[in-house]
C-alpha cells in the first residue's frame, strides 16, 4: 500500500483581506511572487493566487496584473499555479475569468453555488484604515450576492476546463455545494480525479465545527464516491485547527493570508511561508508526508508547467 501523503496548498494574498489588517499582506507582483516563492520553498506544492492593484491593494482582476507575477512564480518554483476564477466582490463573471483564460493555468479554483459572502463584521474589530475603498468594500459585503449559478459554473468549466486544459480546485461552502457538484458529475462535465476543497467559517457559508467538516467529507463519499481528494480551508482562527483536524481524517490541508492573517492567537504571520511552515511542522509530529508537486501533478491528473501560457 502506497503511503499517503498530504497535499499543501498555499492562498497568497486573496481578496478578503484589506491592507490595513495585516502590513504582510502582499500587494504589488513583486511582493506576491516572493511571498509565492517562499511559500513554495517552504513546502506548498500549490499555489492558490489572486491578483490586486498595485496602487491602493484593492483585488484586480486585470489579467495584466496576473501576468506581472506568473511568470516569475513559475520560472522559481516547481509549484503548481492555480488562479482564482471567484475573483472578488463586484466583479462580474466576466471579469473573473480573464486571467484564467490568457494563463491556461494546471488549475483553477472554481466555486460550487451561489451565497451571502458576509465581511462586513470585520468593521467592527478596526478604527483605522489606510485606504476609502476598503470600508467600503467591507460594509458593501452586507447586501453582496457571491454569483455562481449553473450557467456561470458551466461555462467555466467549458471555456477554462476544455478550452484552457485547466483543472479544478472545487470550492464548497455548504452542503449544497457538493450536491452541485455531483450534479456536474453525472452529467459528466466533470471528471475525476476530483480535488474539493471544503471551505469553512465564512459567514454565508457552513460553520467551523468538527462536526460540519465530518459530514461534509461523508456526503463528498456518498455523492462522489471515490472520485475526490479533499482538502479543507479554516478561515481565520480556524486555520490550524481544522487542518490539523483534516489531515488527521485523511485529507489535504491549506493556508495561507488569504484564509488567514494570525500565525497564532492575536499574532499577525509575518509571511505565508511562516504559515505552511508551521502547517509542515504540525504534519511531521502527525508522521504524516507532504506531498511534493510533481506527485500533485500525478495524483490530480494535472497538465504539467509547460503546457501553460505563461
Amino acid at each position: 500500500m502506497t503511503e499517503r501523503k498530504v497535499i499543501l496548498t498555499c492562498a497568497i494574498t486573496g481578496s478578503i483581506h484589506t491592507p490595513s489588517m495585516s502590513p504582510h499582506l502582499p500587494v504589488t507582483a513583486e511582493q506576491i511572487a516572493r511571498e509565492a516563492i517562499d511559500a513554495a520553498e517552504a513546502g506548498a506544492a500549490i499555489l492558490h493566487l489572486h491578483a490586486r492593484d498595485e496602487a491602493d491593494g484593492k483585488p484586480s482582476p486585470s489579467p495584466d496584473a496576473f501576468m506581472r507575477f506568473l511568470p516569475e512564480v513559475k520560472r522559481k518554483t516547481d509549484a503548481v499555479i492555480n488562479i482564482t476564477t471567484g475573483g472578488g466582490q463586484n466583479m462580474t463573471v466576466e471579469d473573473r475569468v480573464q486571467a484564467a483564460l490568457r494563463a491556461k493555468p494546471e488549475m483553477c479554483s472554481l466555486n460550487m453555488g451561489s451565497m451571502n459572502f458576509g465581511l462586513f463584521p470585520i468593521l467592527q474589530k478596526r478604527g483605522e484604515w489606510k485606504h476609502s475603498w476598503e470600508t467600503q468594500y467591507l460594509e458593501s459585503s452586507r447586501d453582496f450576492i457571491f454569483r455562481n449559478t449553473f450557467k456561470d459554473i458551466e461555462r467555466i468549466l467549458k471555456d477554462v476546463g476544455e478550452g484552457c486544459g485547466s483543472r479544478f480546485e472545487f470550492e464548497c461552502y455548504d452542503v449544497g455545494h457538493i450536491y452541485n457538484l455531483a450534479h456536474f458529475l453525472e452529467r459528466k462535465l466533470v471528471k475525476p480525479p476530483l480535488f474539493v476543497q471544503f471551505i469553512f467559517g465564512i459567514l454565508g457559508g457552513i460553520g467551523p465545527e468538527t462536526e460540519n467538516l465530518i459530514f461534509m467529507r461523508q456526503t463528498a463519499e456518498r455523492l462522489l464516491g471515490d472520485a475526490f481528494q479533499w482538502s479543507v480551508l479554516g478561515a481565520g482562527r480556524h486555520q490550524m485547527g481544522l487542518g490539523t483536524t483534516a489531515a488527521l481524517m485523511g485529507g489535504n490541508v491549506r493556508v495561507g493570508l488569504e484564509d488567514s492573517v494570525y500565525i497564532s492567537k492575536g499574532k499577525l504571520a509575518v509571511s505565508n511561508a511562516e504559515q505552511v511552515r508551521k502547517m509542515r511542522g504540525i504534519l511531521k509530529e502527525l508522521s504524516l508526508e507532504i506531498a511534493r508537486p510533481e506527485e500533485v501533478r500525478q495524483m490530480l491528473q494535472l497538465k504539467g508547467k509547460e503546457n501553460v501560457a505563461f
